[in-house]
């Protein structure tokens, strides 16, 4: 019987890795799994940036979008109340609203302002009449809640921040339905709401505005004017020179994204009217590093929009 001899060759050529040799091995391998879920969390965090960004991008558009809306139907005119006023002029502005404050939900219009506000945020009302025969209307002329207002009818719009259930901040759409008064939320995340409104201080007016000043200003201009009466303020109120306003809307997304906190500062209106009017136009200037460390490393975005009113009322 034939033994198989084992030359040292062979013996040679069957040996394992050395422990040096499997070590730099693990070594290696760990640093490419490392690297690859380093580059894993990098590429997760860049999609959950973007998406936020992206989700915050719509929410402001739609905001804008619904405002812009209102506030132009604030230009319709109804014939027949024109013709059954005692004397041209006689109905209230179709503009109102006031600085750092918001509303109650169920409360009429804004008869009853609340100082809660969210870092300055104001209120806007706009009231606009129907359209088409009652009880619906011709869908021309909605609420910013999307309900129809018919001819005969006053409807109202009115925007505020207020804080929900948990606490986030949102914009708030205050309409008056066929029973009472509700409120439904636009879009939360709010950082604040501003509003600026410009002014045809020409005699006689030519519908071009020749400063922009905040609803409490509007108010003291009134204040000042020494009305006797409802009916003697209607005819002479400031906020029928609204010409145009200025909307401004600051917001953040709803999970943080950010790896480190930010510092970015952020005039509403810009750096002048910042500047121009200080503390006496609350809201109108945040900086993040007066903000929460969470809040800080969420995603923010700046939304500005400026819309004509062409006059309706003499």
């Amino acid at each position: 019987m034939m033994r198989l001899r084992i030359y040292p060759c062979m013996r040679q050529r069957q040996r394992g890795m050395t422990l040096v040799e499997m070590m730099v091995a693990l070594a290696i391998g760990l640093a490419v799994v490392l690297g690859a879920g380093r580059l894993l969390v990098h590429a997760n965090g860049a999609y959950a940036s973007q998406v936020e960004a992206a989700a915050v991008d719509d929410a402001g558009r739609y905001a804008l979008e619904l405002v812009g809306r209102a506030l132009r139907q604030a230009a319709i005119v109804d014939p027949d109340a024109l013709l059954s006023a005692a004397q041209p002029g006689d109905q209230a502005a179709r503009l109102a609203g006031f600085d750092a404050g918001t509303v109650a939900r169920t409360s009429p219009g804004i008869d009853d302002p609340l100082p809660d506000a969210v870092n300055g945020s104001d209120v806007l009302a706009v009231r606009f009449p129907g359209a088409g025969p009652a009880p619906d209307g011709d869908g021309s002329v909605v609420s910013c809640a999307g309900f129809t207002v018919a001819r005969g009818e006053e409807g109202w719009s009115i925007f505020h921040v207020a804080r929900n259930a948990e606490g986030e901040p949102e914009l708030r759409c205050k309409y008056r339905g066929a029973a009472n008064w509700s409120a439904d939320a636009v879009v939360a995340g709010v950082d604040s709401f501003q509003l600026l409104y410009g002014i045809d201080t020409d005699e006689p007016r030519d519908g071009v505005p020749n400063r922009y000043v905040n609803a409490d200003a509007l108010r003291a201009l009134d204040a000042a004017l020494g009305a006797s009466g409802q009916q003697d303020l209607n005819r002479r109120t400031w906020w029928k020179r609204v010409a145009s306003v200025r909307v401004a809307l600051l917001l953040h997304g709803a999970r943080v994204t950010r790896s480190e906190p930010g510092a970015i500062d952020y005039p509403l209106f810009g750096a002048f009217h910042a500047e121009a009017a200080g503390d006496d136009d609350a809201g109108t200037l945040l900086r993040e590093s007066a903000m929460t460390a969470e809040l800080r490393r969420r995603e923010r975005r700046l939304f500005t929009m400026t819309v004509a009113l062409p006059a309706v009322t003499p």
